[in-house]
């Protein structure tokens, strides 16, 4: 779920042995693989359905884009306690909690809708209330990888869960829509209800070898020594500023795209399968990193990617046809999971183990909170000066702030980078 200084590392180095599929033939990653798939999976249909609704209920841009700002601005208020609470606990019993908070937001959401009782403002709270759960979630998700495999099989473990992650992103859309088209977005927010309930089954019957409370003390003093690193440590530093640039100005396609597809009457069925069109392009970057990196520096790699999410967002804007309109966001896609996995990696490797989960909080914090004021800010300048205009905003903000923050560079010999993509 960053950035670097200096040079010296060129490229991700890639795994000289084993194979990437190494992690499945443990059955506890095996499992927990499939199980986060299917959850994964419910996730997109209910990000499907949320942004459909919204539409179905106001046409405002500034109301559909704060369905995407309301997912993720819980982080401003629970990612750092969060990130403090995963390196403190037990992370089984905590995700289990966490597990179980979503599940009731996503079934009280799709009870309440097939009722007819949502308004775009209860719509919000839900989405809000699901986000919460899954903020305070990610970072407790994101640590227990090593607790799950073996160390030779770490680095392809959380590649592995990245291209579970993009597999939902490709199916998840799609599938939505077609629920959504033949039923309604109620049903599709109770199957996400449902999806949770593998992970849980795993998570209740896993038996951590061991678990010891580590020496952080109280949660004030947990915070304060993350805090004291990551004011400490120039190569976190690097990956905040780039992913805050990145975040606050790529944030208006996905927020926006619920408007495109309903202005273009492409209807919920068409609008799932352009968000599977960004997933199916996810996962064609995913594939092509491997062979950028040979020839590409990470810092090159993220630049170029955000060029050509650049020129994608601006297309977004002024295409209409659906085939044409599917060929761009596959391009958004591809060049998302490129920046991504660059930023995901680092902010992994950039602090020490007993630092690891409250560091990535505050790369979670950067990535998510600017993704939930970069959406709302875009809905509401979509508002005033037409979605074209906004788009061309975005575009332009992306190569201004790659332009503004190239001396912050995510290749350095402070970064030990694995070939590994994460879910963002």
């Amino acid at each position: 779920m960053a950035d670097f200084l200096n040079t010296g590392v060129s490229s991700l180095p890639a795994k000289a042995n084993g194979s990437a599929l190494d992690p499945l033939r443990e059955p506890l990653f095996r499992s927990l693989w499939f199980a986060a798939v299917i959850s994964y999976t419910g996730t997109w249909m209910q990000n499907v359905g949320a942004g459909w609704l919204m539409t179905q209920l106001t046409l405002s841009p500034f109301m559909v884009g704060l369905v995407q700002a309301a997912t993720t601005l819980p982080v401003f208020l629970v990612i750092l306690p969060a990130g403090a609470l995963a390196d403190m606990v037990d992370r089984r019993r905590f995700l289990l909690i966490t597990q179980a908070w979503m599940v009731g937001a996503a079934g009280l959401l799709g009870v309440f809708t097939l009722l007819g009782w949502v308004t775009p403002w209860i719509l919000l709270l839900f989405t809000f209330v699901l986000g919460l759960g899954a903020v305070m979630n990610d970072p407790a998700w994101q640590a227990i990888t090593p607790d799950i495999v073996c160390r030779e099989n770490h680095a392809p473990a959380v590649a592995l869960n990245s291209v579970g992650f993009n597999v939902a992103r490709a199916v998840g859309p799609a599938l939505g829509g077609m629920v959504i088209a033949a039923t309604s977005s109620g049903v599709a927010f109770l199957m996400n209800a449902v999806s949770f309930f593998g992970v849980i089954f795993f998570l209740y019957r896993w038996k951590r070898p061991s678990f010891e409370h580590p020496g952080t003390g109280r949660m004030i003093e947990s915070l304060g020594a993350g805090f004291s690193y990551v004011r400490s440590a120039p190569v976190v530093h690097c990956v905040l500023i780039r992913t805050g640039a990145f975040s606050l100005a790529a944030s208006a396609l996905l927020a926006l795209l619920p408007i495109i597809a309903r202005r273009c009457q492409y209807g919920a069925t068409g609008y799932g399968l352009l968000l599977g069109s960004f997933g199916l392009g996810a996962l064609a970057g995913a594939a092509l990193l491997p062979k950028l990196r040979t020839r590409l520096s990470v810092d090159g790699v993220v630049a170029a990617a955000i060029v050509l999410f650049a020129l994608m967002t601006f297309a977004a804007g002024r295409v209409h046809a659906f085939h044409w309109l599917s060929l761009v966001l596959f391009a958004s896609g591809t060049a998302w999971i490129g920046i991504l996995a660059c930023l995901n990696v680092a902010a992994q490797t950039m602090s020490p183990p007993w630092m690891r989960a409250r560091a990535l909080s505050m790369y979670l914090l950067v990535l998510q909170g600017g993704m939930a004021l970069g959406s709302a800010a875009w809905g509401a300048l979509a508002t005033k000066v037409g979605l074209q205009t906004t788009m061309l905003c975005s575009a332009a903000a992306l190569i201004m702030g790659l332009v503004a923050v190239r001396r912050y560079r995510l290749t350095s010999q402070e970064l030990e980078l694995a070939p590994a993509i994460v879910r963002d």
